[in-house]
Order: C-alpha cells, then sequence, then structure tokens
C-alpha cells in the first residue's frame, strides 16, 4: 500500500522560511516522478514543482521560481520543499504527489498518489 506523509507545515511571519518533507512507503522514489502541488481556500490544486528523473531536472511555477526548492534523499525515501521568502499568497495545504508520468508533468490528473496534505499559513 502506497502512502505518502507530509509534515513539517505551520505559522510563518511573511518573510520567513518554511520546510516541508514527504516521506513515502510502499513505492521508492527513484523509481517515480515526484512533485508538490498546493490548495488555497477557494481555489483550484495548483502546480508548485516537479522532478523529472528522465531529465534529472526541476521544473517549478514561476509564482515560486528562486523562492522555492525541492530536493530529494533517496536514501531516506523522502523530498522536501524548502520555501523562503514566504508571502501571505503562499499560503494553503500543501499536497506531496507522485506520477508514472515517465517525464514527469504538471498536470494534477496525472498524479496517482497523494499525500494528506500540510498546512502552510504566512502572516503578513
Amino acid at each position: 500500500q502506497v502512502q505518502l506523509v507530509e509534515s513539517g507545515g505551520g505559522l510563518v511571519q511573511a518573510g520567513g522560511s518554511l520546510r516541508l518533507s514527504c516521506a513515502a512507503s510502499g513505492l521508492s522514489f527513484t523509481n517515480y516522478n515526484a512533485a508538490w502541488f498546493r490548495q488555497a481556500p477557494g481555489k483550484e490544486r495548483e502546480f508548485v514543482v516537479r522532478f523529472s528523473r528522465a531529465f534529472g531536472r526541476t521544473v517549478y511555477a514561476d509564482s515560486v521560481k528562486g523562492r522555492i526548492t525541492f530536493s530529494r534523499d533517496n536514501a531516506k525515501n523522502m523530498v522536501y520543499l524548502q520555501m523562503n521568502s514566504l508571502n501571505p499568497e503562499d499560503s494553503a495545504v500543501y499536497y506531496c504527489a507522485v506520477t508514472t508520468a515517465q517525464y514527469g508533468t504538471n498536470r494534477l490528473n496525472d498524479y496517482v498518489y497523494w499525500g494528506q496534505g500540510t498546512q502552510v499559513t504566512v502572516s503578513s
């Protein structure tokens, strides 16, 4: 049974930082492409960042470029999201997700496994 568990969310002031973690069981991140999405109240879930194993590169949404960094620890079977210079518009539930798409994808519907999400709230 596949399970993704996010952690690290919380309340932070604008300009602050948070590091989100996603632990996987039942699958290995070395065999799948992972991504982070987020969903703010009243808004659709949106793409934040993904990693493509095939190309060995990370793709970021324009809204987070330069402020957010995706990383992996294959030995621990975890992925991370380092978020800096946070602003209130970054407040959302952040989800870790995995796709079987060979080259990775930004499309939400292509992701087959999802975590339960972790809340990030940025105060102004």
